[in-house]
């Protein structure tokens, strides 16, 4: 098979994403509201759909990795020292800040591509905070302070499990790992008989999941390598929506790139979606005090997501298909920041929950 010249990449990133976006806006699949269900009703459904996206994406990108045909060491996601300080700092704020916008990243793009003009604003200030955290104004901050206080992994091996556990002495276990995972995640799923009436939610997950696949497949292994010197990167909704907006603001020429592409899929596909369901229709703030909270909650899920290396997709699903050691941190932070935003909406003030 020849590869995929490089003005292809965008293209392909723009059909995963619409892929993601059209299944995701119809089976109302939201990462924040996974967890908001999980945490005030103890309804797991829609987390254990993630579960089954998560998966899909382990076994398909390990077996990739295990013929040899994708390079985990060349993504971003596996550095040879983890930056547990700046992870966990990032992902609490992300958490928060997406309590307090009522969704992530990719959930801000779905709603924008249904007309939702608070989006519009949302992404806006959410790309300008991402930048400013990689590239710009905080990125000093970031690399020279926050990102600084790190941990080095085991004999200096790259940042994921099956390579840790390698350095020990262990058999090559990544291919075990990821089917006893990828086994677990799917009959969580397959075993909750009102989930295998949800096909939706069943379509949704599964897309999300390949589309992981697919991306690393893409700029991993399909990719001119001559044409185009890039990281093999996949599915991410923090840092390709900053730089799309520093693409369109200054270089358009910058749009041609995986992740911009995804990012104007998601939304392509989302009013796909919405147009099939005629649900498409103009929304914006109610009020300055909905406003307010949405733009602060921008700013959070911005930088904390540069911090965190992802946001629930990139790092909740992306970066655990490379099974990297940031997955568990990254996770653990978006749910405790989760929890702190609910808590602040419904009471006010985030001390109540730490006087129970």
């Amino acid at each position: 098979m020849a590869p995929l010249p490089a003005w292809s990449i965008a293209l392909v990133g723009i059909a995963i994403g619409a892929a993601c976006g059209f299944t995701a806006r119809r089976a109302r699949l939201c990462s924040f509201g996974a967890i908001e269900d999980v945490w005030l009703g103890g309804d797991t459904r829609r987390l254990r759909i993630f579960g089954l996206a998560l998966g899909v994406a382990v076994l398909g990108t390990q077996v990739m990795v295990w013929y040899g045909a994708l390079n985990p060491g060349l993504s971003n996601y596996v550095p040879s020292a983890v930056p547990w300080f700046a992870i966990l700092l990032g992902s609490t704020l992300f958490g928060l800040g997406m309590a307090l916008v009522g969704t992530c990243g990719f959930g801000s793009l779905i709603r924008l591509g249904t007309g939702d003009l608070r989006s519009l604003i949302v992404m806006m200030v959410f790309g300008a905070a991402a930048y400013a955290t990689l590239r710009g104004i905080l990125a000093p901050l970031r690399i020279e302070g926050l990102e600084s206080i790190a941990v080095r992994v085991p004999g200096a091996v790259q940042g994921d499990l099956p390579s840790v556990l390698a350095w020990f002495d262990f058999s090559d276990l990544r291919l075990v790992i990821a089917l006893a995972a990828a086994t677990l995640l799917v009959l969580a799923v397959a075993l909750d008989k009102r989930l295998r009436r949800s096909p939706r939610l069943l379509l949704a997950g599964g897309t999300l999941g390949l589309g992981v696949v697919a991306g690393w497949w893409a700029t991993g292994v399909a990719i001119d390598e001559f044409a185009i010197h890039s990281r093999p990167q996949s599915l991410t909704f923090v840092s390709p929506v900053g730089r799309a907006l520093y693409a369109v603001l200054t270089t358009p020429e910058g749009l041609l790139d995986f992740g911009i592409g995804t990012v104007i899929g998601v939304v392509l596909g989302s009013f796909l979606s919405a147009l099939f369901d005629r649900e498409l229709r103009w929304e914006a703030f109610d009020d300055h005090h909905e406003m307010r909270r949405h733009l602060v909650g921008a700013v959070m899920m911005g930088g904390g997501g540069i911090l965190a290396g992802g946001c629930t997709i990139g790092q909740g699903i992306t970066a655990g298909s490379m099974m990297a050691l940031s997955w568990p941190l990254a996770i653990f932070g978006m749910m405790v920041g989760a929890r702190l935003g609910i808590a602040y909406l419904m009471e006010g003030s985030i001390r109540q929950i730490f006087r129970r």
